[in-house]
């Protein structure tokens, strides 16, 4: 009951903001913004169009998986030469590539890709989905990779892109929230890598000392647990996810950098990282009910450490 009032709030939270950003920032689009949005458009349904007839073909539904870090870099690049080059929407291509490179390597090394573009390792729980009894008719699971894993997430990637299209046409000169944007996506940008790097680590040599013929009860601290209890994630159960969502939260400001939206901060362009932190939250529901069942001592974490800001620790 908990878990589904949290969804509750954060999808009110979303479509208040959005309403409220509507009211006191109308959208007027220029004739360079529309023909930018044209081109945005189309890469966008292609893209979705790709996930979907590749995702039922292949039976791989993490289409969308690797193209996530992908098209947000296509996405700022098009806006930033669509711009003229401007140094803001240079500046915010330049950290979105950053990013875009940090979470293509760290999927990579998971096994992601292949030379066969359609195969490589499918995310877990695209597959944990599937045997659930609601998705186990195929016309079912069809109509969720289209419209959920194909259009929903190809349009949110979309979106999270908007600040910079809407800035993109600003001949404001770069300032305080323009630098606090660029500084606070750079520094959440570094929380996720770290926080990556450490999950990376925990996870390879737990799955080392299995391999050796150990159980995971045999294993030393913290590795017996079988979920990462180092570092960062002594004191957040996601600091990945929080990483994520500050990156985008915060080049959000470049909207009031470039003068398009005032110091009322709601915007039509708030919709993709307010959606985003809906996604992360249905993501981290799945992932520790899923935790919860594979390691006795998850629910005890969970009890002692927070979501995402890391003002507990577990011992």
């Amino acid at each position: 009951m908990k878990k589904t009032i949290e969804i509750i709030i954060v999808t009110l939270v979303v479509i208040s903001l959005s309403i409220l950003g509507f009211i006191f920032n109308p959208i007027t689009l220029s004739d360079n913004q529309k023909e930018t949005l044209l081109i945005l458009v189309i890469t966008c349904g292609a893209s979705a169009l790709y996930c979907f007839v590749v995702g039922e073909i292949s039976r791989n539904n993490s289409q969308m998986d690797k193209l996530w870090s992908i098209m947000p870099i296509a996405y700022t690049w098009i806006i930033a030469a669509k711009s003229g080059m401007n140094p803001r929407q240079v500046i915010y291509a330049i950290l979105v590539t950053l990013w875009g490179i940090r979470l293509t390597m760290n999927f990579a090394r998971k096994g992601a890709y292949s030379i066969k573009f359609w195969s490589g390792e499918e995310d877990y729980r695209w597959k944990i989905l599937r045997s659930k009894p609601a998705f186990q008719n195929k016309f079912v699971w069809a109509l969720f990779d289209l419209f959920f894993i194909s259009i929903y997430q190809n349009a949110l990637v979309l979106a999270i892109c908007l600040p910079s299209f809407a800035a993109m046409d600003s001949a404001a000169t770069l300032g305080l929230f323009d630098f606090i944007a660029f500084g606070g996506a750079f520094m959440f940008l570094l929380l996720e890598t770290a926080a990556d790097e450490q999950q990376m680590f925990f996870h390879t040599t737990k799955r080392k000392m299995l391999n050796e013929g150990k159980t995971l009860e045999e294993l030393p601290e913290p590795f017996n647990k079988g979920f990462n209890t180092l570092g960062l994630w002594n004191y957040s159960r996601h600091p990945n996810y929080l990483g994520e969502q500050g990156f985008w939260l915060a080049l959000y400001l470049v909207t009031i950098g470039a003068g398009v939206v005032s110091y009322n901060f709601f915007s039509y362009t708030l919709v993709g990282p307010l959606l985003l932190i809906f996604i992360f939250l249905g993501s981290s529901i799945l992932q520790e009910g899923i935790s919860s069942k594979k390691y006795p001592e998850y629910s005890n974490y969970v009890n002692k450490v927070s979501k995402y800001i890391p003002f507990r620790k577990y011992r």
